[in-house]
């Protein structure tokens, strides 16, 4: 049997969350990799972190650190993207992008493998790893789309706050104790942190995750509108969200109202749709109490789906509960799958 072939795999924003389970997943995965590279932002080079039991040093992502990479896994935020991306694609490397800096470009397919590997074909350098809460959701009706055609999409998502960073998490803790404790406390990061004003999110519930448009809706909400027709290749889809940040750590829940363009469907047989796709675990179990719960979702790389149920007005509606964890398959375990998938498709020179 022919030996499979390494690759020359650079991560960007190594130290970060997200970064952090790109690594651990590439060895999960047992990712065919040749040669390593780590990279962060000056303030974090020279950490050390461990992959496969050897000891790597974090180093300063430059425009000359992507000579001779092949696959370039960034998570490091838009603006390290925007500028640093370019340079790893000039030096031959195929970018994988984790942030929402090219999400949109129309020239960058923007990729849940899943749903839509074949747009893998038009990249020209770099494939954009879309929104975390967009990723569960499309899972979960690609398979509906297929069979019965789809019309309308209503979500509200239930969003952990891991989507924000480790800071975020930390901050929940802190909050947490002080409120248990009856002590005072100063919120920093939530909802948004570069805005002035930040809320409690120990034992609440934050209705704005990212700034706010013109139209109403925050920038969370327009990129799961404006992400889901892209990947769908639906422009024509009715899409609405409302993205809530709650108390939870790890792992994002959202309520889909969805409505198919096929009559006499029923709750049944989209069960059994969803039982047999990919990427999906059904758990719809009503009499037993068994459905999705973000606290079982962590640390697995699959959409969980479950409370499925025709709407009782609207004979071509369903409703259905969707659980994933935001750092997996919302992130880290999306970008690797690509990587296994540009491999698959002799796509990686």
């Amino acid at each position: 049997m022919e030996q499979k072939k390494g690759f020359h795999v650079a991560v960007v924003g190594a130290t970060g969350a997200v970064g952090q389970q790109i690594i651990q997943t590439l060895e999960n995965r047992d990712f065919p990799i040749s040669q390593l590279t780590l990279l962060s932002s000056a303030r974090s080079a020279g950490s050390k972190v461990a992959f496969q039991g050897q000891e790597y040093t974090v180093q300063e992502a430059k425009p000359e650190s992507f000579k001779g990479v092949d696959i370039a896994l960034f998570s490091a935020g838009g603006s390290v993207s925007q500028e640093l991306a370019p340079h790893a694609v000039e030096h031959g490397a195929i970018v994988v992008d984790n942030t929402s800096a090219f999400r949109m470009d129309p020239n960058v397919p923007l990729v849940v493998p899943e749903v839509n590997e074949d747009d893998l074909h038009t990249h020209n350098g770099i494939i954009a790893n879309p929104n975390c809460s967009t990723i569960q959701m499309v899972v979960a009706l690609k398979p509906v789309k297929e069979k019965y055609g789809l019309k309308k999409v209503i979500v509200s998502t239930y969003q952990a706050v891991s989507g924000s960073g480790a800071a975020a998490v930390q901050e929940l803790n802190e909050q947490t104790k002080a409120i248990l404790n009856n002590e005072d406390y100063e919120p920093a990061i939530l909802p948004v942190k570069s805005d002035n004003k930040h809320y409690q999110i120990a034992f609440n519930a934050i209705p704005q995750i990212d700034k706010f448009q013109d139209n109403g809706y925050t920038f969370e909400e327009m990129k799961m509108i404006n992400e889901t027709k892209k990947i769908m290749h639906m422009p024509q889809l009715q899409v609405a969200a409302t993205c809530v940040r709650l108390p939870v750590a790890t792992g994002h829940s959202e309520s889909l109202y969805f409505e198919v363009e096929t009559d006499s469907v029923t709750a049944s047989e989209i069960k059994s749709l969803l039982e047999n796709a990919p990427g999906v675990v059904l758990q719809d179990d009503p009499d037993n109490q068994i459905y999705p719960m973000p606290a079982d979702c962590v640390g697995k790389n699959d959409v969980f789906v479950g409370r499925i149920r025709k709407d009782l007005d609207e004979d071509k509606g369903f409703h259905m509960w969707v659980v994933s964890d935001n750092l997996l398959k919302g992130a880290a375990w999306n970008s690797v799958q690509i990587a296994e998938s540009l491999i698959k498709l002799g796509l990686v020179k």
